[in-house]
């Protein structure tokens, strides 16, 4: 059976907020760092997948491309509806990459018209008059005005698109939204000669009259927030099941890169367990040792043969202030960000094909270089309790049914892996 659901989001991060939302609303959701290989036909057991691109800022030919290319694989596992999940800031410039994605995806769908509402009440994103609203104020009186990639100083996203893409850009204003899907329906094939309509959506349950609305459509843009309304489509409804995570075998691993005070604090709980600790030292990294070399073999020595409780953590033992210094010191690291969050996150790769099959990281970043760092097809499907945290497939680690985990404090245990 193939999927009904294939998401593309643009970073990270963002596709695991979509990810939630969606298995929250009860369907079961497998999330894919880039794109899968292309001889890659291993069958997909879920009613969703996304597919997390790193697209937001890069050029424009570069994130039409990478979207085609997901566009293809969800096609080819089925998918009935393909929805391109973007921040709910509408990050991006006049030339895009909302506009030129959306554009490139219709195309290939062959479809003329196509919704986008980044509206996501529950993080205090809303639309209202086709003016995003973040909290109290106009997006263009936010935080996002001085982004230092995507600046948004225009709160009309009717005017932000139109600027991004050659086709006429309309509005389902809230009036239309709060009348229901019948309204909204009417409202969109009157549309359907602009090509594009922003939607209102201040409350989830705007969201959910939007989803209702959209169903049959080829192609949704949208934040994460009108995820909470699909799964209704295909007759889905909340369910712990599509939550449940079965058992995990094999030996785990714990790659932190965060030198958060939080974090920090953390790492010297578990250090006090005594269980196997690799330090990262930057300053070391800078001075040009084998560190990542050192590590893979600390990896081997610490999970061959051993009880999969052994739970060997990597993490920097700089404190931010020798991060900077490293970074003065180390020309061949371009960012300080890259000696904490960088090199710690190499020896997954290893670790996946050898010896550790369930990995934790702390930190959207190193998340995502860890899985993009990972054995290939590698999918996981989760709940999750805060966007950019992943949950854990660890029986036996504090916290299956919900409670939070002894290790990584904040974690819950509420979704699956595979």
């Amino acid at each position: 059976m193939g999927i009904r659901l294939g998401c593309i989001a643009d970073d990270f991060t963002g596709a695991t907020d979509l990810a939630n939302n969606l298995v929250r609303a009860g369907m079961r959701v497998v999330q894919l760092i880039d794109v899968p290989a292309a001889d890659d036909e291993r069958d997909v057991d879920a009613d969703a997948v996304v597919i997390a691109l790193k697209s937001r800022t890069v050029p424009a030919a570069e994130a039409v491309d990478a979207s085609l290319r997901a566009l293809d694989r969800l096609r080819s596992a089925g998918a009935e509806q393909i929805y391109f999940k973007y921040c709910s800031t509408f990050d991006s410039t006049p030339v895009g990459n909302i506009g030129p994605v959306t554009e490139a995806l219709m195309d290939a769908l062959g479809t003329d018209f196509t919704v986008a509402t980044p509206a996501f009440p529950d993080n205090r994103r809303t639309v209202f008059q086709g003016h995003l609203f973040v909290g109290d104020v106009l997006l263009s009186e936010s935080g996002m005005r001085d982004h230092p990639l995507t600046p948004m100083t225009d709160s009309n996203l009717v005017s932000v698109l139109g600027a991004q893409t050659g086709r006429p850009v309309g509005l389902i204003d809230h009036t239309v939204v709060a009348d229901g899907a019948e309204a909204i329906g009417a409202r969109i094939q009157d549309l359907r000669e602009d090509g594009i309509a922003i939607a209102d959506a201040v409350s989830n349950d705007d969201l959910v009259r939007l989803g209702a609305a959209v169903q049959g459509l080829p192609l949704v843009t949208a934040g994460s927030g009108l995820a909470i309304g699909l799964p209704a489509n295909w007759g889905i409804k909340p369910s712990r099941a599509a939550a449940q995570l079965p058992p995990a075998g094999g030996h785990a691993a714990i790659v932190s890169g965060s030198v958060s005070v939080a974090t920090n604090r953390q790492v010297q709980e578990f250090l006090r367990t005594g269980r196997p600790a690799f330090s990262v030292d930057p300053l070391r990294i800078a001075a040009g040792e084998d560190v990542s070399g050192q590590a893979l073999a600390f990896a081997e020595s610490h999970t061959t043969g051993r009880a999969t409780r052994a739970w060997p953590i990597w993490w920097p033992t700089a404190s931010p202030t020798a991060l900077r210094a490293a970074h003065r010191s180390g020309p061949s690291c371009s960012t300080a960000s890259d000696l904490s969050s960088g090199a710690p996150t190499r020896p997954p790769p290893s670790l996946s094909s050898k010896a550790a099959s369930r990995c934790r990281t702390s930190g959207p970043r190193e998340a995502g270089a860890t899985r993009r760092g990972g054995a290939r097809g590698q999918r996981w499907v989760w709940r999750t309790r805060v966007p950019w945290r992943v949950g854990c497939a660890t029986t036996g680690c504090g916290g299956a049914d919900g409670s939070p985990c002894r290790v990584g404090s904040g974690r819950r245990h509420v979704g699956w892996a595979g």
